[in-house]
């Protein structure tokens, strides 16, 4: 029978996966500036410090994740934690920059993590509920593709409304969040093919999965799993710190620094399809391997490139480029054209990682294994910004350092998949309801 794969569906619920992005690129944007500027806070704490929300994930998402595998309710398994979870988000995020005392920005923080971190691993596992084991990486890239695009709003209209008032992005943010989460709740419906859990034991939870991806013979779910842990590793590290990297070593005004960045996830939004299709074609292991040495080369050469030279013209570009001078036209930088091959690799990488690992076992553990996968990619989004905020404290507050630890761990997941023997596409012969 002929499998199907339905585009509007897909784009309605890359909606949940556009807030998310959003908020995140809000908060890694200007949270460190809060931390640095009002609170006076020391780089290697605010490194401590932008990792809370991979601790609160490292905990909650995987086994929420497992849990929505076996909750039964009449409006599906992964809606009823995007009720809860989205609202509070929402209140809390946008309460962010208003808080003027440490204590209630801690908990204005605090709560908006713990609050995203329930819902964000069932959003995700919507996607393979509703889309056939052929089309997942197409669907990841729509997914990401929106995504993108909510990162692209979060630091460039961000930007833009930062300039005005430091409590617009964060507003905007929390507006969008119960926008997406009223569309998933109106226009998504949750297969309804999946059983009631007879036993427990025929859903095993988070560590027996874990136990199982140990043990099996060839390793390659491990493998990828310890090759997400080492991209996030230093992806993560360099987006947390990087507004302070345009401030520090380039010289640029904070909002300039993260409309630079926006350069990143612009081309990560024009690849994200494309990237897809091409590990239909040439496979998922050999397109991640792709990116990998494309974000590696772009890190090098910003380590290695002096910031003069990084902050030479080429080319205006209105939107996304920077002023070079006061009141001067916006442009393109060397720094936002190497940016742009890091977008395009991060695409290569990202969206096809998500779709390997739930290749790993089928739909009854598809929550369990997206689980698994933000178990390493957060753990890894906690180690991360700590070991770079220590080096950079280290170095005496050189923020360039950060270039020249990414490149490594970028290579050592790299030496990974190159182990990976499983997680390409299966062929499916039935047709899953989608809705």
């Amino acid at each position: 029978m002929t499998l199907r794969f339905n585009y509007g569906k897909i784009f309605l619920l890359g909606f949940g996966f556009f807030s998310v992005s959003v908020i995140w690129g809000v908060y890694n944007a200007f949270v460190p500036i809060f931390l640095a500027d009002r609170f006076n806070v020391a780089p290697a704490v605010i490194g401590f410090f932008m990792t809370l929300d991979n601790i609160a994930a490292l905990f909650i998402q995987p086994p929420v994740g497992a849990w929505s595998d076996r909750l039964r309710t009449p409006i599906g398994r992964r809606m009823p934690f995007i009720l809860v979870g989205a609202p509070i988000t929402a209140l809390a995020f946008g309460l962010i920059p208003m808080a003027m005392v440490l204590p209630l920005f801690v908990a204005c923080t605090a709560t908006t993590l713990l609050s995203a971190a329930l819902w964000r691993t069932p959003v995700v596992a919507l996607m393979p509920d509703i889309t056939p084991s052929p089309f997942r990486s197409q669907a990841n890239g729509i997914i990401n593709f929106m995504g993108g695009i909510g990162a692209i709003l979060a630091l460039q209209t961000g930007g833009l409304l930062y300039k005005m008032s430091p409590n617009f992005p964060f507003w905007l943010g929390s507006a969008l969040v119960i926008l997406s989460a009223l569309i998933l709740f109106f226009l998504i419906r949750e297969p309804k093919e999946h059983a009631a859990p007879a036993a427990e034991e025929a859903h095993p939870g988070m560590l027996e999965s874990l136990r199982t991806v140990i043990n099996e013979p060839d390793k390659s779910g491990l493998r990828i799993l310890l090759a997400i842990f080492f991209w996030f590793l230093g992806f993560t590290a360099v987006e947390a710190f990087f507004t302070l990297y345009a401030k520090n070593h380039l010289g640029l005004h904070e909002a300039d620094g993260a409309t630079l960045l926006s350069v990143l996830p612009l081309f990560f939004i024009l690849f994200a399809i494309p990237s897809g299709y091409l590990a239909g074609r040439i496979g998922r292991r050999l397109t991640i391997s792709i990116g990998l040495m494309i974000l590696t080369g772009m890190l090098v050469l910003l380590y290695l490139v002096p910031p003069a030279a990084l902050l030479t013209g080429l080319i205006p570009l209105p939107v996304v480029g920077i002023p070079l001078e006061p009141d001067g036209p916006r442009m393109l930088t060397l720094a936002g054209s190497l940016l742009i091959w890091g977008g395009i690799g991060w695409a290569f990488i990202n969206i096809n990682s998500l779709p390997m690992v739930v290749d790993l076992t089928g739909p009854e553990r598809v929550g369990t294994y997206t689980g698994l996968y933000y178990l390493f990619s957060t753990f890894s989004a906690i180690v991360g910004p700590n070991v770079n905020g220590l080096a950079i404290q280290l170095t005496g507050g050189d923020y360039n350092v950060i270039m020249l630890l990414a490149p490594f761990f970028m290579l050592v997941a790299l030496a990974l998949m190159w182990g990976v023997q499983r997680g390409e596409a299966r062929l499916e012969k039935r047709v899953p309801a989608l809705g």
